[in-house]
């Protein structure tokens, strides 16, 4: 098992009441109490309560999915990622792992924000990296969603035994220094993802770990904040409270813990006329959460296509 290279980075939700003060004064999320502006709101051990309902004052995901479907279907009902049947031809294919959407509902600080995204997978290959990071910044406005689908993040991944582990640590940089280092993220060469398929596989640990340094070094700066960090592992089994591994797209919403009691995977669904994940009742309001869409899809090589 590698070593966390996030280990006492953790997202604000799971800092210590002091800490996440700190942090949180940063970036401005002291203002003070509505009647009086001018009075700074103190965040001392028994006033975490003016930010707990805050989307991002919670640390649990919860994982639906949505199965591949035809064009021109209609809403898309989501299920839990425990509720649906595996697909055992998986099992020692490559993959390919896709951003689909991100949704900032609310993160610290308000505005536009710049998150920056470290993707982690299990590498299942003998003898080389246990783990692969690849970073990837988007700006994204409070309450938007990010002009993000179909990003390529890791391009020909292989599938374990075992299936797959995935993991996201994403980090709001306020830090202006840091935002103008960030722009080579945005070259053509990281915008390619992730490629393993015919890649030399000793030269994928040193990138690998060159990728999670950054996000290290970035998350622990002034300014910035760490604010979601899930692992989803998706397997072949029949475990209830586990996760099952096929071909779509994995939903992980960040759901504060009040909230929790009454979550219900059938409120809510995919429409393709809006690219949203929406509510199946009513109007269609838009699932008001941060949340992260991946896609897995097997691989398809030039050499299978010419077959």
């Amino acid at each position: 098992m590698p070593a966390d290279p996030f280990a006492g980075l953790p997202p604000v939700g799971a800092m210590p009441p002091a800490a996440a003060a700190a942090k949180l004064r940063e970036v401005g999320e002291d203002a003070g109490p509505p009647d009086d502006p001018d009075l700074p709101a103190s965040f001392g051990p028994l006033d975490f309560l003016p930010w707990r309902r805050k989307l991002w004052a919670g640390t649990t995901h919860l994982f639906g999915y949505l199965p591949p479907t035809p064009p021109g279907s209609g809403m898309v009902p989501l299920v839990g990622a425990g509720a649906i049947t595996p697909d055992p031809s998986l099992r020692g294919a490559r993959v390919r792992v896709t951003l689909d959407r991100l949704r900032v509902a609310q993160y610290p600080g308000g505005g536009t924000h710049l998150v920056l995204f470290d993707f982690a997978a299990r590498n299942p290959a003998p003898g080389e990296a246990g783990e692969l990071h690849f970073n990837a910044t988007y700006r994204v406005r409070e309450g938007g969603t990010a002009a993000v689908a179909g990003f390529p993040v890791f391009v020909g991944l292989p599938v374990g035994p075992d299936g797959l582990a995935l993991r996201c640590y994403t980090v709001n940089v306020r830090n202006e220094g840091d935002e103008a280092a960030l722009g080579f993220l945005d070259s053509d060469t990281f915008r390619a993802g992730l490629k393993l398929v015919g890649a030399a596989q000793p030269a994928l640990a040193p990138l690998s770990a060159l990728a999670a340094n950054l996000t290290r070094a970035v998350a622990g700066r002034s300014r910035n904040v760490p604010v979601q960090d899930f692992t989803l592992g998706l397997d072949f089994g029949a475990n209830p409270m586990g996760a099952r591994l096929a071909e779509g797209n994995y939903l992980a919403v960040q759901v504060p813990d009040d909230d929790l009691a009454g979550w219900d995977w059938g409120a809510w669904g995919y429409d393709p006329r809006s690219g949203q994940v929406v509510g199946t009742a009513g109007g269609g309001e838009p699932l008001p959460y941060n949340y992260v869409v991946f896609g897995v899809s097997r691989q398809v090589d030039e050499l299978t296509r010419a077959g």
